[in-house]
């Protein structure tokens, strides 16, 4: 009986029949391609396009001295990386040309140069360079204080659409403390007005790799008047759609591009000129700087700096509150 009621089962089972090969090797395809991009999504736009210009640097110069770029020997690596020290870039930039170049190789299928740096020539070259790094001065941007950011808006002239998205990114960077690469990031949509002032939502960041999107609060202000410059702006700039700080081509017209980060340096650097400032100690990040060492100043408290700069580590934030209080309560104060 038993035997009967498998044979009956048996007849009911129905075997598919394979798929064509090209169909499936269309399926496949079109697999492998999602996983691909969800592979590239793993790094934001801007990792994956400072990756992308630093191997077509590191691609150049292996090609000019006749040396293979992929898959590459550890000692052309490490010498790569004493090349780029020669040249004076920031230890930070050494190590991003160090992560684009293994990032490329996983891509391309081959094993990183420092999976396969059994002597440690990539790591000592790195070491190296990094200890030399630490005995030079420091060219680490000063924060622009209130009253130095007031006297560069006030330094932009004239009411153009230029002048007035000038003097709106300069108010928002130092009101946000967004990275500069977040400052340029925004979109119209990102931005929502309230009695208070606006929430800004950044969508991706540095310490939000996967996008979750964070919102900060930015007051509408007394003095700097953030909010009130940024609707001066958008009322040049329309609403449509876009970015919310565009650039402006060679003549003049504003375009729906938005601005490079460089270009938030150069803003700054400029004004500050104008302004009487030192431009050459001050760059995008002492927008962000600012923010904290004057909140620091005026007594905020940690959680609510963190707050707004989203910073992980309170170390950090810490550094900003003892620069900002370096000379309250000076043990010196009484004799000196």
């Amino acid at each position: 009986m038993i035997e009967d009621n498998e044979s009956a089962a048996d007849s009911l089972i129905v075997v598919r029949p394979p798929a064509a090969p090209s169909t499936t090797t269309n399926i496949l395809g079109g697999e492998v391609a999602a996983a691909a991009a969800y592979r590239r999504r793993a790094k934001s736009a801007n990792t994956i396009r400072a990756y992308e210009s630093d191997w077509r640097q590191f691609e150049d110069w292996c090609d000019e001295r006749g040396l293979e770029a992929l898959p590459a020997r550890v000692e052309a690596v490490a010498t790569w990386l004493a090349v780029l020290a020669q040249a004076g870039r920031a230890d930070s930039t050494i190590g991003r040309h160090l992560a684009a170049i293994g990032w490329q190789h996983r891509q391309q299928g081959h094993v990183p140069p420092t999976a396969r740096d059994e002597r440690m020539v990539i790591a000592d070259t790195l070491a190296g360079i990094r200890r030399e790094a630490r005995a030079r001065p420091s060219n680490k941007k000063a924060a622009i204080t209130a009253a130095d950011l007031a006297a560069m808006i006030a330094a932009v002239r004239g009411i153009g659409s230029r002048a007035t998205r000038d003097r709106a990114v300069l108010a928002l960077g130092l009101a946000s403390a967004l990275r500069r690469s977040e400052l340029v990031a925004l979109e119209l949509v990102d931005v929502a007005f309230v009695k208070e002032g606006a929430r800004i939502t950044i969508r991706c960041s540095k310490t939000d790799q996967e996008g979750k999107g964070q919102v900060i609060a930015v007051p509408n202000g007394q003095t700097i008047l953030p909010i009130a410059r940024v609707k001066a702006w958008l009322a040049v700039r329309g609403d449509a759609p876009g970015p919310l700080f565009t650039r402006f081509a060679a003549n003049g017209a504003m375009t729906e591009l938005p601005m490079s980060d460089r270009a938030v340096a150069r803003l700054v650097q400029k004004y500050a000129g104008m302004a009487g400032l030192d431009s050459a100690t001050l760059g995008a990040h002492s927008l962000r700087a600012g923010f904290l060492t004057e909140a620091a100043r005026s007594g905020a408290s940690l959680p609510k700096m963190q707050e707004v700069s989203r910073q992980k580590k309170l170390e950090v934030l810490l550094g900003y509150i003892r620069s900002a209080e370096l000379f309250e309560d000076h043990a010196g104060e009484g004799f000196l």
